[in-house]
């Protein structure tokens, strides 16, 4: 399931110091705009404590966790949505992905330069969000031109298609982004996902600030908070330069004690991780035994024929049943054989709705 979050950002706001922590694949960092000028790819292992669990009860001869990719992106100036820059790349970049990080510079470093000179990130997201926004109304005004002609006619799929580009267009003239409009019938729904719009991918704010703000954020990440909880967006705090020397550390113990030290439960590669999984609408379930105990990314509200079809499509051509433990059960009872047992096993036909975390084995004849 190949989906991407793509990060993105003004240049020297730390894109690819966060990348470089996120990813074995090393993007150059330096104190330059443009150093990122072709994509980096990435595929990051997400983390998920209950593989470990169940790894503990089944002894399994390897752990496969989900996978996300992610693709570090130029940094965009004034003007890109004209062809300023790298703008024209930049903005092709993003159209292929399925969702926005976007990381605002959240610190004070005199030996780090700004590409306006000083630290706002309101202003740096308004940037941003101005170029992609002019970017979808070149692309609807195109569109719609052609659809009203169409609608005129009587066509019923362009009269759909007409009312939602009007509406993203109402809003983008505002200078508020696409992904704050909703519809419901599933035609407006699914002629507004063919139109890709920049503004309208999910995004999630990453506030990069310095050490010390890495636990609860300062003045600059409050405000993104603020403007961010306008928009429905969800924000993360992250010391990109603090998550690299936590990278370096060689040993889990190490890597623990200077968290600690900082007063943090989690690295921040690890919540960013966990949250651009969830930011793509993903969830997992597991497959354990003996050979291995295994995490298959599915799409939230995917019912079990799809489900089995991740494992291989014939799975979900002859799908009979799934056979469902709840990880909480897996745990309290500790074998597979003593929650059937207690009677805790659920045997589920092809409209069950699939729950992250549940624990599957899939029943199917071709």
């Amino acid at each position: 399931m190949a989906l991407k979050c793509g990060i993105v950002g003004l240049p020297n706001v730390g894109k690819s110091t966060l990348f470089n922590c996120l990813s074995s694949a090393k993007a150059q960092a330096a104190n330059f705009p443009f150093c990122t000028i072709e994509p980096n790819v990435g595929i990051i292992t997400v983390p998920d404590e209950r593989l470990t669990k169940l790894a503990e009860i089944v002894h399994p001869g390897r752990i496969v966790p989900a996978t996300c990719e992610i693709v570090d992106i130029a940094g965009l100036v004034k003007g890109a949505s004209k062809g300023e820059g790298l703008g024209n790349k930049f903005l092709g970049n993003i159209r292929e992905t399925d969702a926005i990080i976007h990381v605002l510079r959240c610190f004070d470093d005199d030996n780090i330069t700004h590409v306006d000179g000083t630290i706002d990130p309101i202003r740096d997201k308004e940037i941003i969000d101005t170029e992609l926004q002019l970017k979808d109304l070149e692309t609807i005004e195109s569109r719609l031109a052609k659809q009203q002609k169409i609608a005129a006619s009587g066509n019923k799929d362009a009269k759909i298609e007409v009312s939602v580009l009007e509406a993203y267009k109402e809003v983008l003239v505002q200078g508020k982004n696409a992904r704050i409009v909703g519809f419901s019938s599933k035609e407006e729904q699914d002629a507004a996902h063919n139109l890709f719009l920049l503004t309208a991918k999910p995004v999630l704010y990453v506030c990069n600030v310095d050490e010390a703000s890495a636990k609860s954020g300062n003045a600059y990440s409050s405000k993104v908070e603020e403007v961010a909880k306008a928009e429905n967006a969800e924000v993360l705090i992250i010391a990109a330069r603090t998550e690299e020397d936590i990278a370096s550390l060689e040993t889990y113990e190490d890597k623990q004690m200077f968290l600690d030290e900082l007063g943090l439960e989690e690295s921040g590669v690890n919540r960013l991780t966990k949250k651009a999984y969830s930011l793509l609408n993903l969830e997992t379930f597991i497959t354990a035994g003996e050979m291995e105990v295994k995490a298959w990314t599915y799409h939230k509200g995917w019912k079990a024929p799809q489900c089995a079809g991740v494992i291989h499509t014939d799975f979900e051509k002859g799908f009979i049943r799934a056979e469902v433990i709840k990880y909480e059960d897996y745990i309290k009872y500790g074998s597979e054989a003593a929650v059937r047992e207690a009677g805790k096993l659920g045997i589920e036909g092809k409209d069950y709705v699939v729950q992250d975390g549940d624990i599957m084995h899939f029943r199917f004849n071709v």
